[in-house]
């Protein structure tokens, strides 16, 4: 015997089945998505929870590297990098300044074999105080275990899969949850914890009010994905270097993004990066000693044309002067028509900045704000920065790391609801609509999803295509 009851060819649904049937059809697929989305959902609440304290734990776990007695002046720029690449062998790539007053400067160096190492150097008494593996910090460990990274694009694909249908998830239910003249499990929850109802009510109370953050939380991390955000990318930026409308300005570009610098803000992802003018003919670059054996040039010692090249302590202090924030980080040169990129990305939004110096004249090639970009790069901006917990200071990592441990509850509280209610020895899957046409208008929407959402409509084909060939099966009793 079956849960369903398929009507004949020729039979008339009445209103109240067709209403009955659309609850099915809906509660079907409701239940797919969670099968899909709620395991996702409990790493991205737990890993996403504490990456919005990520300031706070790197301060306490690596307090060794980071934390410095505040002195009365600090060292030049150029006398940290040299203590940096005495304890690690090696060329300078980058520089970042210590984002207060209590904290180090941080000098990345690629070693002899190859490899990126972060120096961590105390800036009022030029000692070298330790190092990690660049993003080699226990949160840089969280992220890539949010992002999926540490396992490859194709593993990241399923959290933009899991995105997609979180939004799904959270439509259908509440679709599901709407009151239809009850009272209880609307806002309420009822029975004990032994009871399938207090894990219904439970769910269903929790789902309404999280619901709303968990679509948030998958539309801002949309843009990180591989394919649909890759995509979206190109489309926003992909034009003029991928620089915001306003900032254009008749300079050589190279063939190099920022991206490939480091981190940087999505609007800026593609964005090419200036060569200085001044290089070019008989310019190359003075080899170091250490860097031989992995193949990369040192990018501390120029010589192009006769013409020097500026030091990094009259770039910090260009940098300064132009009102970058606290705790910039500054590429070097990379070649003799490589620049100085300047570029900070703090909690402030409007604080964000870009800035390119030619290495020869220390002059502004390109200078880029959050105030330039487009309407559409302030607002995913504007959302990534809530979805980090950055834009509104402690209050907004307090609010959301609550939201991560509702978005558990409700996870948890799906699984011992299923796993009460299924039959045993069965997956327990919602029964078919008495009228399996009912099912058209629910898919039909479900399309539209998956042409706006590629990978999502390419899981979607899959899940019809095993619900076709199970319906009439024991996943289906």
């Amino acid at each position: 015997m079956t849960d369903e009851a398929v009507l004949l060819p020729g039979e008339r649904v009445n209103a109240g089945q067709r209403a009955a049937d659309l609850y099915r059809a809906v509660w079907r697929w409701h239940f797919y998505a969670g099968l899909l989305v709620l395991p996702f959902l409990v790493s991205l609440s737990l890993t996403g929870g504490l990456y919005l304290f990520k300031d706070e734990i790197d301060r306490a776990v690596h307090s060794d590297l980071f934390v410095v007695e505040q002195g009365a002046a600090t060292v030049a720029p150029s006398q940290i990098i040299d203590a940096a690449t005495a304890l690690v062998p090696g060329a300078a790539v980058k520089f970042t300044t210590p984002p207060d007053r209590t904290r180090s400067a941080e000098v990345t160096i690629v070693d002899a074999g190859g490899a990126r190492q972060a120096v961590y150097v105390n800036p009022y008494t030029g000692k070298a105080l330790g190092t990690l593996p660049d993003r080699g910090t226990v949160m840089w460990v969280v992220r890539y275990l949010h992002s999926l990274k540490f396992f490859g694009p194709y593993a990241r694909a399923l959290i933009e899969i899991a995105a997609g249908w979180s939004i799904l998830l959270v439509a259908t239910g509440l679709y599901l949850w709407w009151p239809r003249g009850r009272n209880g499990g609307v806002l309420s929850v009822r029975g004990k914890p032994r009871q399938r109802i207090f894990w219904r009510d439970t769910h269903a109370v929790t789902g309404v009010v999280v619901g709303g953050v968990i679509v948030f939380l998958a539309i801002t991390g949309m843009p990180w994905s591989n394919v649909w955000g890759g995509k979206i990318n190109e489309w926003a930026n992909g034009n003029n270097f991928g620089y915001p409308a306003g900032v254009r300005v008749e300079v050589p570009m190279s063939d190099r993004k920022l991206s490939e610098n480091g981190l940087t803000a999505w609007s800026m992802e593609q964005a090419q990066i200036p060569r200085s003018a001044h290089a070019g003919h008989d310019g190359h670059i003075a080899q170091d000693p250490h860097a031989g054996h992995g193949g990369h040039e040192s990018t501390t010692i120029v010589e192009a044309a006769g013409v020097d090249a500026v030091g990094i302590d009259r770039v910090v202090e260009k940098f300064e002067t132009l009102g970058l924030h606290p705790g910039f980080a500054i590429v070097l040169p990379n070649g003799p028509t490589g620049v100085y990129s300047g570029s900070v990305y703090p909690d402030d939004l409007s604080q964000q900045r870009v800035v390119h110096l030619d290495q020869y004249t220390g002059e502004p090639l390109l200078d880029a704000s959050y105030a330039d970009y487009g309407p559409m790069g302030r607002a995913l901006e504007f959302g990534i920065n809530v979805h980090l917990g950055q834009e509104f200071g402690l209050t907004n990592q307090i609010i959301l790391a609550i939201f991560c441990l509702g978005i558990i509850l409700l996870s948890v509280s799906a699984g011992v609801m299923w796993w009460k209610r299924r039959p045993s020895g069965r997956m327990g899957v919602p029964p078919m609509p008495s009228d399996p046409r009912i099912l058209h208008g629910v898919v039909a929407i479900l399309i539209i999803g998956g042409i706006l959402f590629p990978l999502v409509g390419l899981s979607l084909i899959i899940i019809l295509v095993i619900d076709v060939m199970t319906r009439r099966t024991v996943l289906s009793k």
